[in-house]
């Protein structure tokens, strides 16, 4: 890891003089590759799912393994969209003529070497490579040891569209060894890797803040709220809510807390109830959820009985339910007496990183963008929405709930810092 290290802090230096447009032909290289080696990108994927389904991995786990056609696609889409992305690397701004004669201003610049941790999701591998690419980093990827063989052939192709473009192939770097001793080293390496972004589960997260000394963007949960207010036009309501949590269950966007009006228009709650039960989602709910939705055969008494009739699939909330990043077909549901209980739940019990409202109401909706501090915040749109790409970001590298340096998706420009840049004429300090 040290030689990793030594050999990024090098190709640091080469990318942050490197042009906008020999980035840009790397960038377009590695997508016509990927195009090239369809076959064997699914190969290499078939293998990595192979051992992950022998090993008993999870649905959500499973997804997040699977390089399908549309994944492939978007990953190239992506890189292209970043190579059409204007170069921040070198941007001037506010600059100033001050009274001794000097002009002060500030440019942007890259961050250095970034490492990168992250599990079972191989188009990490390329997100992360073209962000770090065009803004003028070196990258080391860690990716999880489920997608060793998927990664291995993403770094080849990589490595060798930089070389044949004049970059440095170590500035994608891919980790060859699936030893857990490799992250340890990597995020207490502060002397070749400046920031570290962690992409991965709760307990891997968890690790890092304990044991990182280079400083990490980063977010633990995606608890993630929708609150339907009484405002809320019924149709949209229903689309927005069932695409939030159904249009894929193990992505950190995912709602996973929906908040209902004790006044919203009558029939709506059973209205998103139904059509989340249709798509096999089981409902936790409040007791006013429970009340409003207590329909012969829908209400089990709690989960083991939802599981033991195979039908009722509407169970009582613990307090846990709140807290709680599902990653699942599984649902929170609670009825709130109006805007301002909605806020404090989400205060109280989100983990800061998408929340949306459903309201036609012009001040509830300003309301609710000023007041609930998460990363994201959205009108009428499904939380699904808050991720690098639909932002138009070309892809992202992760997303933060910190509200220090980067917040929500990291793009380009969360990749780059700022320095004092002065311009002088020989003047000298009295």
């Amino acid at each position: 890891m040290t030689a990793v290290g030594v050999r990024a802090r090098a190709a640091s230096r080469a990318m942050a003089r490197a042009s906008t447009a020999l980035k840009n032909a790397a960038l377009l290289r590695i997508a016509d590759s990927i195009e090239a080696n369809r076959e064997a990108l699914a190969e290499a994927n078939r293998r990595d799912l192979a051992r992950a389904t022998a090993n008993g991995m999870d649905a959500a786990f499973i997804d997040r393994l699977t390089l399908s056609e549309k994944a492939l696609r978007t990953m190239v889409e992506g890189l292209r969209q970043v190579a059409g992305l204007s170069d921040p690397i070198g941007e001037m701004s506010e600059l100033k003529v001050r009274p001794s004669g000097i002009q002060v201003g500030r440019m942007r610049v890259p961050l250095g070497v970034i490492g990168i941790i992250y599990e079972s999701r191989p188009n990490v591998t390329i997100d992360a490579a073209a962000l770090c690419l065009k803004s003028g980093n070196a990258t080391i990827l860690r990716g999880g040891s489920e997608a060793i063989d998927s990664n291995t052939l993403l770094a080849t192709l990589i490595a060798d569209a930089l070389a044949a473009t004049g970059l440095p192939r170590d500035a994608v770097q891919v980790v060859g060894t699936t030893d857990r001793r490799a992250v340890g080293a990597l995020i207490t390496m502060t002397e070749y890797v400046d920031v570290i972004v962690p992409r991965g589960g709760k307990s891997l997260i968890a690790r890092l803040i304990a044991e990182a000394r280079v400083p990490m963007i980063k977010h633990l949960d995606g608890i993630c709220h929708i609150f339907v207010d009484r405002h809320a036009d019924p149709l949209k309501a229903v689309n927005v809510c069932v695409n939030a949590k159904t249009h894929r269950y193990g992505t950190c966007n995912t709602m996973e807390t929906l908040l209902v009006d004790a006044q919203a228009p009558a029939g709506l709650l059973s209205s998103i109830a139904d059509a989340m039960l249709e798509k096999g989602v089981e409902l936790r709910g409040c007791p006013r959820t429970l009340a409003a939705l207590a329909v012969a055969g829908r209400v089990a008494a709690d989960a083991a009985d939802a599981a033991k009739t195979g039908t009722a699939r509407i169970v009582a909330a613990t307090e846990e339910d709140w807290r709680t990043e599902y990653l699942a077909p599984v649902l929170s549901v609670r009825v709130v007496d109006d805007l301002d209980q909605a806020i404090d739940h989400i205060h109280q019990y989100s983990s800061a990183h998408t929340e949306a409202i459903i309201t036609e109401h012009h001040d509830h909706a300003m309301r609710f963008l000023r007041e609930v501090d998460s990363a994201s915040v959205m009108i009428n749109a499904s939380t699904r929405f808050a991720d690098g790409f639909e932002f138009g970001l070309g892809a992202e590298i992760g997303i933060s709930n910190d509200k220090l340096h980067a917040r929500g998706p990291v793009g380009l420009e969360g990749l780059t810092s700022l320095k004092y840049i002065v311009f002088g004429h020989g003047e000298q300090r009295a």
